[in-house]
């Protein structure tokens, strides 16, 4: 039975929105409408705005500190210290008795708030294979932690949205080639998908890819020069369709982006992106690769011939294996552990 009002705090970008949104799922169909709590800055308006699963969404004005000079993390701090604040209040309001973070810059705020305020527990999701600063600082004052990479989690199922394995398939044929550069899209992998088109048709092989918005116009300009017909999106929240069509995936290594293939059943070769902190994306693919469920490729490393000697694998395997990789009671997993905390 839950006591007052749950938060929801996180986000920024595609893959922390992406957890925060299959729990705000699974506390509605505990009758529970949560909080949300997020930045202006970011997707979380984008994501989360109108949304009439929640009670209430809050977005605050908040930046990241990481990769900013000594008096650009001085502001970003203190415009922290101010959100916290006000997070306080809004807690006050709304008699908020517990709070989850998903992680990102945005969650910071509320986070803090809870670790301050009396009679409020904190919980938080740790997507990555490698902590995040924020997690770092704020785990020691955390209920409970849950990822699904920690050997010492409680609920190590990913919290990923029932559409994923609802669309799923076991994958025996190869006709269909899906590019992923996750929701801010990967140049790398668009040029890369540009190069090996022509190969790809050559061989009667259909093509699906993301480009991410900021490189979208550019990459159908470069299809059209080569007269190849792609299915070519700048971003889709209907993602779990576009995946179920395909029978490969050429993707970031984001751990949504990573359980939601997983979910799929749908065979990957992982290209982490280079400059993530602590290069988590490379570990988040490697924890896979060790276990036989993927591959893995540095941008360097991106040839046609090395896609080409994967495809010829015997992916099917692969695919087979994945059903068992994770569990589709993730979200449920985390919200019931955090409503029987009492």
């Amino acid at each position: 039975m839950l006591r007052g009002s749950v938060v929801i705090t996180g986000g920024g970008t595609g893959g922390h929105l992406k957890v925060a949104d299959a729990l705000i799922d699974e506390f509605n169909k505990k009758g529970i409408r949560p909080i949300f709590i997020g930045s202006s800055n970011g997707q979380d308006k984008e994501w989360f705005q109108n949304d009439k699963r929640l009670r209430k969404a809050f977005f605050l004005d908040t930046k990241g500190v990481v990769n900013k000079n000594f008096f650009g993390k001085i502001k970003s701090l203190f415009q922290i210290f101010l959100k916290m604040l006000k997070c306080q209040d809004i807690f006050d309001d709304y008699d908020v008795k517990k709070v989850i973070s998903v992680g990102g810059f945005s969650a910071a705020p509320a986070t803090f708030a809870a670790i301050t305020t009396f009679g409020c527990k904190l919980y938080i999701h740790e997507q990555n294979s490698v902590m995040g600063k924020l997690n770092e600082i704020t785990s020691k004052f955390a209920r409970k932690v849950f990822s699904s990479f920690l050997t010492d989690s409680e609920v190590k199922d990913y919290p990923v949205s029932e559409e994923f394995f609802d669309n799923a398939r076991i994958r025996d044929d190869l006709k269909t080639i899906i590019f992923l550069g996750g929701s801010q899209g990967a140049k790398a992998i668009n040029d890369f998908a540009l190069m090996v088109a022509p190969k790809l048709k050559s061989l009667g092989l259909n093509i699906i890819h993301q480009t991410g918005k900021n490189d979208y116009e550019r990459v159908v300009k470069e299809y059209e020069k080569l007269s190849i017909k792609v299915d070519v999106f700048p971003f889709s929240k209907n993602i779990s369709e576009k995946m179920s069509e395909a029978d490969f995936a050429i993707s970031r290594a984001g751990a949504s982006t990573l359980w939601e293939l997983c979910a799929n059943s749908l065979p990957a070769l992982f290209v982490p992106y280079p400059y993530a902190a602590k290069d988590h994306q490379y570990t988040n693919a490697k924890f896979l690769e060790q276990k036989g469920l993927c591959y893995i490729a540095r941008e360097n490393a991106l040839d046609q011939n090395l896609l080409l000697s994967i495809l010829k694998k015997d992916n099917y395997l692969i695919s087979k294996k994945l059903v068992d990789s994770i569990n589709c009671n993730g979200a449920e997993s985390i919200v019931d552990t955090i409503l029987e905390d009492e």
